[in-house]
């Protein structure tokens, strides 16, 4: 569960900063102010696993009256920026567990991150909340992922990559899309997938193996703004 609030962007102990330069950074610098009225919200797991974009402190508190939520996994890691500060205050504040718990993007998906998340799937109470900053590939990886570990299919797991989301395949987020076709073209039906993902997955050959669409990593990168 957090600790007490935290008193700088990073979470790390300092003079205390005065909670509207947080809210600044998260709005002006984090593009918050787009996820006012814009939240990518969606059930994953029916009563275990959500997705969203940064959810603001009220989006949250909201979010854990209508389902009562109890974890949120932050999927953008320790990022020192005034969402993170704000998020995890707001946790505390509602009596959640917060986990940080990065994935990339526009890299290949790391093996011990999946299966970090894996163990946290299982462990943490549920409801959980996974979230990135727009909730378009990050947190669209990770629900892809909890559709394998509940035992779905590979095609089930792409679906929580789409336009639905706001995820470009074609820009070099579309890497994740081809993690969950590489299972299906070399794993499924053949070995469980945290099986496949332990002994078979290759890092390496998945990013020699995948060419982005130029065009479409410049509106995803530049014009869009997403991590």
């Amino acid at each position: 569960m957090t600790s007490s609030a935290p008193s700088s962007a990073d979470g790390a102990a300092a003079t205390p900063i005065p909670r509207h330069s947080f809210w600044r950074d998260s709005f002006f610098r984090d593009h918050a102010f787009f996820r006012i009225f814009w939240r990518n919200w969606a059930e994953v797991i029916p009563g275990r696993l959500y997705r969203a974009n940064h959810p603001t402190p009220d989006a949250l508190a909201r979010l854990t009256r209508r389902v009562g939520l109890r974890t949120v996994i932050n999927l953008r890691g320790e990022k020192p920026n005034g969402s993170t500060t704000l998020s995890r205050a707001a946790s505390e504040k509602l009596g959640l567990h917060h986990v940080f718990m990065a994935f990339e993007s526009r890299g290949a998906p790391h093996r011990d991150r999946i299966l970090r998340f894996h163990d946290l799937y299982r462990t943490v109470p549920p409801p959980i909340l996974v979230h990135c900053k727009s909730g378009a590939d990050r947190a669209g990886l990770a629900a892809g992922l909890a559709v394998l570990f509940e035992g779905g299919t590979a095609a089930e797991a792409l679906r929580q990559l789409s336009w639905r989301y706001a995820h470009i395949s074609r820009s070099r987020t579309g890497i994740l899309d081809a993690f969950f076709r590489l299972y299906a073209a070399t794993g499924e039906g053949r070995k469980p997938f945290i099986a496949w993902v332990r002994e078979d997955y290759d890092e390496a050959d998945l990013r020699r193996a995948f060419t982005a669409r130029s065009f479409a990593s410049f509106v995803n990168d530049r014009i869009l703004a997403r991590e």
